[in-house]
C-alpha cells in the first residue's frame, strides 16, 4: 500500500499530540536522551539505505553536484524563509496557541528532506522504513509540542498526510515513465543517495556540526540524470 507510511506518520502525530496534552510535562534530560537514541537509529537506517547503491561514483557525484546546486540556490535558507512567511501569515489571520502549535508543528514535519525521501521511497519501492522512522521522530516531538502548545499540534497531521501522500502517489508514476532497463539502477541509486542524506539527519539529531540536508536535495535529480547517462554510454 503506497500510502501506508504516510498514514502511520499522521497517526503518530495525532497519538503523540494526545499524549502530550495528557502528560503536560516532559523533562529536558529525558527529551535529550530519547532524541539522541532516535538519532542513532536514524544513522543505522541511513547506512542500510546507502549500502543499496551499486555504483558509488553515482552517489558521490550526485551528492557533490547536488550540494553545489543546493548551496548556490540556498534551498535550506529559502525553505526557512517560506516557513517564517507562512508563520507570519497564519498569525495575522488567527490568534491563540492553536494556530501557533499548528504552524510550528506543520513546518517541522513537512519542511524537511526526510519527508521527501520517505515519500519517494514509499512510492518507488513500497518501502516505508524511512517514514516509519520519521513517524517515531514526529510522534515524540508532537508529545513535547502539544504539552506546551496544545491541540493545534494534532491538526498538523492533516497537511503532513496530504503533502507526503501526494509525493508518494506521484512517485508511483515515475515507474511508468522510466524505461525498464534503467529502473533497478534508478531505484537503487536514489535509495543510496537518500540514505546518505538520512545519515546527515541522524548526525544533526546527535548534535554534531549541522549538515544542511535540504541543500543536498538536488542530488536526487542529478542521480536520475547520471543513471540514464551511464546506461546510455557505449561499453
Amino acid at each position: 500500500m503506497v500510502l501506508l507510511g504516510t498514514i502511520v506518520n499522521g497517526l503518530a502525530i495525532i497519538i503523540g499530540a494526545w499524549l502530550g496534552m495528557s502528560l503536560k510535562r516532559f523533562p529536558d534530560d529525558m527529551k535529550e536522551t530519547v532524541m539522541k537514541a532516535i538519532g542513532l537509529a536514524v544513522l543505522v537506517l541511513g547506512f542500510s539505505m546507502a549500502l543499496k547503491g551499486e555504483n558509488i561514483l553515482i552517489v558521490i557525484f550526485s551528492l557533490a553536484i547536488g550540494g553545489v546546486l543546493g548551496e548556490r540556490w540556498n534551498i535550506e535558507g529559502k525553505l526557512n524563509e517560506l516557513g517564517k512567511w507562512i508563520e507570519r501569515r497564519m498569525k495575522q489571520r488567527t490568534e491563540g496557541k492553536i494556530a501557533e502549535g499548528f504552524v510550528a508543528a506543520t513546518l517541522l514535519y513537512v519542511v524537511g528532506a526526510m519527508a521527501i525521501i520517505g515519500a519517494l521511497d514509499s512510492g518507488l519501492r513500497l518501502d516505508h522504513s524511512v517514514l516509519y522512522t520519521k513517524s517515531v521522530l514526529d510522534g515524540f516531538s508532537a508529545i513535547v509540542f502539544a504539552a506546551t502548545m496544545g491541540v493545534g499540534v494534532m491538526f498538523s497531521a492533516i497537511p503532513v498526510v496530504l503533502y507526503q501522500g501526494a509525493l508518494a502517489i506521484g512517485a508511483t508514476f515515475i515507474v511508468n515513465f522510466v524505461p525498464q532497463q534503467y529502473l533497478d539502477s534508478f531505484i537503487n541509486e536514489i535509495t543510496a543517495v537518500g540514505g546518505v542524506m538520512i545519515i546527515g539527519i541522524g548526525l544533526n539529531l546527535l548534535g554534531v556540526p549541522r549538515v544542511r540536508i535540504a541543500n543536498l536535495l538536488p542530488a536526487i535529480i542529478i542521480c536520475c540524470i547520471l543513471v540514464i547517462i551511464i546506461h546510455d554510454l557505449p561499453l
